[in-house]
C-alpha cells in the first residue's frame, strides 16, 4: 500500500490538474431556489447516549431539535461499519451495489488482502541501472467505492454543494462541488497512519507495532540523531523507504530541546507538541522529492528520550496526491485557517494509545486538536453557505467511543481506577457536537432543511470472538501438520487443500469455494448451501458463560442486492452487544482461545449485529419514515431539490410525500423564474 514512488504521485497530481481545470468553475447554476439543506454527519452518533446526555442537561440544541422536529433511530448497514455505512449513504445502494463489504477485502484469486476504500498503484514498469529502478509512467490512485455519489447528481442540475471530508471518497470523485476527501485517505506511506516512536529506553521493544513503528535511540552528548521514515523509494533496488534526517538536542538540566529538521529548527518543552512541520523526502538526489507534514510531540526528556512523531500527512498545500475537488481547495483551506491540518482520513491516533506510546491523557489531547482543527474548518466554510447542499463530517465521537468507552464502563475488564478518571470524555465531545448544532440554528429557516445523523451507534466491546480459532477448533479450517496456530500471519501455516471456511475482516466468513478461491475444495451448489447453513446454525449457538455471542448470521444473498454481491463474503456475522471479532482473526490469524478478554483501550465498538447497534437522525421538519435507514438519505437529499432518485437506489426520502410534493413545485417555480 506504500506510495511507491515519486512518479506515480506525480503522475496522480498531474490527474488531478486535469480535474481542477474541468471542474473548478461550476457551470452556470439553472438552479436558482432558495432551498437549503444542511448535513451534520457526526459518526458513531448513538441514540442511547444522545438522549442519556439531552435529559441531563447537557446538549440544549439536540434538544430543541427534538422538541421542534423529529428524532428517529436509523438503520445502519449490514455490517455497520463506517466505510460500509457511508457507502450506503452516498450512493442509496447497499453493499451489492457499491461494493464496500468491510475495512478489509480480497483478491480470491491470489488470497491477498488490500484495504476496501482505495488503492494507491505504483507505475507497473520499470528500468533497472545498478542500483536504481526507474519507473517508466506514473501510477494511480483509484477509488474502489462503485456507484454515482448524490453530490454528483446534484451537479448535473446545477444545484451548489460542499461536501466536507465525507468517508469512502479518496481519491474525490470528479464533481464541480466542493469536496474533500475523508476516511479512506492515506498518509505518505500510503497506509491508514503509521506513527513513529522514538526512545533510548532498553526496556521496550522496538520494531513494528499496528499503526506504528518503535526506533531505539542512543543519545550521544546530549544529542539524538534519527531518520523518519517516508514513503517507499522504488528509484532503488527493493524499494526502501525514504528518509528525512533529523536531530534532537536535549538540554542537560531541563525538560527542553532544540529539534533541527532540514532547514527548520523547533524548541519543545517535554509534553509539549510541534507545530505542523514540513518533511521532504529526497528520492533521486537534486532531482525528485516528495513532501509531507508532521508534528512532534516531545514526550520526556529525562531521564528516559521518548518522542512521538505523527504520520507524514499529506500536506493540503501542495499534495502529493488529489485530496479535494477542485484542487486548489485544500490549499486554499490551509490558508484561511492559517496553517496545514491533518488530511489523513483517521486522524486521531487510536494506534499510538493502544500501543501504549500515548497514555489516555495524551490521546485526548491528540484526540482533541484534530477536533478543534475540524471545527476551524467549520467556522471558516459554514458561513459562506448560501444555497443548495452544505455537509460536514465529525469523526471524534467514533473514535473516542471506541478508545475510552471503558473510562464510563465499570463492567469493562479494562476499565481501572486510572481510566476512570476519564469517564466523562464521550460527553464532552457530545457536548461540542451540540455546540456546533447551536452554530447551525441561526441559518435554519423556512427555506432550510437540516439534517444531523450517524452512521451507527455504539456498545460495549467486553470479549473477543476468533473466528478463525473458532473454525479450525470445529474442523472446517485446518492448519499444516506440526504448525503453531499462534504462529505467523495471514494464513501462513493453513492447509487450503483441507479448509472448507476461513475469516476475514470484521465481519466477514468466506467458503474455500472451488472455481472461485485460489486452492478452493468446497463445491458450488449443494455443498457449498449445506455448509452455509450448517456454518449458520452452529454459530447461533455459540456461548459464552451462557450469554450469547453472536445473535444474527445473514447471507450476502439474503442481505444484498446488485451487481457486486459475488464479491461479498458469503456470511456476515453479526456479533452480540459486549463481543466482536478479535484483532488477529480480522487478518487472518489464530488465538490459543476462542473467547478472551479485550483488555485493549479499544473498548467500544459496533461492528456486530446491525440491528443492535443503530445511528440517529434528527431533522426540523416531520419524517414519514417509520424506520429509516441510511440507503434513504441519498433519495431524501435529492427529493429536496425536486430530483427523482435513480433505479439503483433503493431507498425512499424520509420526508412526507406530501410535503416533497409542495416543496419540488416551490423549487422548480423558483428555477424557472
Amino acid at each position: 500500500m506504500g506510495l511507491k514512488t515519486w512518479i506515480a504521485a506525480a503522475g496522480i497530481l498531474l490527474a488531478g490538474v486535469v480535474v481542477y481545470r474541468a471542474f473548478s468553475h461550476r457551470s452556470p447554476a439553472h438552479w436558482e431556489g432558495p432551498q437549503r439543506l444542511i448535513v451534520l454527519g457526526i459518526d458513531g452518533m448513538d441514540p442511547d447516549l444522545l438522549q442519556k446526555f439531552v435529559q441531563d442537561g447537557r446538549m440544549p440544541n439536540f434538544a430543541r431539535l427534538m422538541q421542534q422536529g423529529t428524532f428517529q433511530k436509523l438503520t445502519t448497514a449490514i455490517p455497520p461499519q463506517s466505510p460500509v455505512a457511508w457507502s450506503n449513504l452516498i450512493t442509496g445502494m447497499n453493499p451489492g451495489g457499491h461494493g464496500i463489504f468491510d475495512f478489509i477485502h480480497r483478491d480470491p484469486k491470489t488470497m491477498q488482502p488490500f484495504l476496501s476504500i482505495a488503492r494507491v498503484e505504483p507505475p507497473k514498469h520499470t528500468i533497472h541501472l545498478g542500483s536504481w529502478s526507474i519507473p517508466l509512467g506514473s501510477g494511480t490512485a483509484e477509488q474502489l467505492r462503485q456507484g454515482e455519489a448524490f453530490w454528483q447528481i446534484l451537479d448535473q442540475h446545477g444545484i451548489p454543494a460542499t461536501v466536507f471530508r465525507m468517508p469512502s471518497n479518496f481519491p474525490p470523485v470528479k464533481t464541480r462541488s466542493v469536496t474533500f476527501a475523508g476516511m479512506g485517505t492515506p498518509d505518505l506511506r500510503g497506509s491508514y497512519g503509521t506513527f513513529t516512536y522514538y526512545t533510548d529506553d532498553l526496556m521496550t521493544a522496538t520494531g513494528a507495532v499496528e499503526g506504528g513503528e518503535i526506533v531505539a535511540v542512543q543519545p550521544e552528548n546530549g544529542r539524538v540523531t534519527a531518520h523518519l521514515p517516508g514513503p517507499e523509494n522504488s528509484f532503488r533496488k527493493g524499494s526502501p523507504p525514504a528518509t528525512a534526517d533529523f536531530t534532537v538536542d536535549v538540554d542537560p538540566t531541563q525538560p527542553v530541546a532544540r529539534f533541527t529538521l532540514q532547514d527548520q529548527e523547533f524548541v519543545l518543552r517535554e509534553g509539549e507538541w510541534s507545530d505542523w512541520i514540513k518533511v521532504k523526502f529526497t528520492l533521486v538526489p537534486g532531482l525528485v522529492s516528495v513532501e509531507g507534514i508532521s508534528r512532534f510531540y516531545f514526550k520526556q526528556a529525562h531521564p528516559r528520550f521518548e518522542l512521538y512523531v505523527s504520520p507524514v500527512n499529506l500536506d493540503p498545500r501542495n499534495p502529493a496526491l488529489p485530496l479535494s475537488t477542485p484542487a486548489g481547495y485544500s490549499k486554499e483551506l490551509a490558508e484561511e485557517i492559517g496553517g496545514p491540518f491533518y488530511t489523513q482520513g483517521i486522524a486521531e491516533d487510536t494506534k499510538a494509545l493502544s500501543a501504549g506510546v500515548f497514555n489516555d491523557a495524551e490521546y485526548l489531547q491528540q484526540s482533541r486538536e484534530v477536533l478543534n482543527e475540524h471545527r476551524r474548518i467549520f467556522d471558516k466554510e459554514f458561513p459562506k453557505f448560501k444555497n443548495g447542499l452544505f455537509f460536514f463530517y465529525f469523526s471524534s465521537l467514533d473514535l473516542n467511543a471506541h478508545m475510552l468507552w471503558r473510562a464510563m464502563d465499570e463492567h469493562h475488564p479494562n476499565h481501572t481506577a486510572e481510566s476512570a478518571a476519564y469517564a466523562g470524555a464521550i460527553e464532552q465531545f457530545y457536548t461540542q457536537m451540540d455546540q456546533v448544532l447551536g452554530e447551525v440554528w441561526p441559518k435554519v429557516d423556512e427555506h432550510t432543511t437540516l439534517l444531523v445523523l450517524s452512521d451507527h451507534g455504539f456498545a460495549p466491546f467486553y470479549r473477543s470472538f476468533n473466528l478463525n480459532t473458532w473454525l479450525l477448533q470445529n474442523g472446517y479450517l485446518k492448519l499444516k501438520d506440526g504448525a503453531d496456530p499462534e504462529q505467523g500471519e495471514y494464513f501462513t501455516n493453513v492447509d487450503w487443500a483441507h479448509t472448507r471456511a476461513y475469516g476475514l475482516g470484521l465481519n466477514g466468513l468466506y467458503l474455500n469455494l472451488r472455481g472461485r478461491e485460489k486452492d478452493g475444495i468446497v463445491a458450488p451448489g449443494a455443498e457449498a448451501e449445506a455448509l452455509l447453513k450448517e456454518l449458520t446454525e452452529k454459530l447461533l449457538t455459540v456461548r459464552d458463560s451462557g450469554h450469547t455471542v453472536i445473535t444474527r448470521v445473514d447471507s450476502a444473498e439474503q442481505a444484498y442486492s446488485g451487481v457486486h454481491t459475488a464479491l461479498a463474503p458469503d456470511l456476515i456475522v453479526g456479533y452480540n452487544r459486549g463481543y466482536r471479532a478479535g484483532w488477529k482473526t480480522v487478518l487472518g490469524a489464530f488465538t490459543r482461545d476462542v473467547l478472551e478478554d479485550n483488555l485493549n483501550p479499544w473498548s467500544g465498538d459496533h461492528c456486530m449485529d446491525y440491528t443492535l447497534v443503530p445511528g440517529v437522525v434528527l431533522s426540523n421538519r416531520p419524517m414519514a419514515a417509520a424506520a429509516p435507514a441510511l440507503t434513504d438519505i441519498a433519495p431524501t437529499i435529492l427529493a429536496e431539490f425536486g430530483i427523482a432518485k435513480p433505479q439503483s437506489m433503493i431507498g425512499h426520502s424520509i420526508f412526507p410525500a406530501a410535503a416533497i410534493r409542495s416543496q419540488n413545485q416551490h423549487v422548480r417555480s423558483q428555477s424557472q423564474n
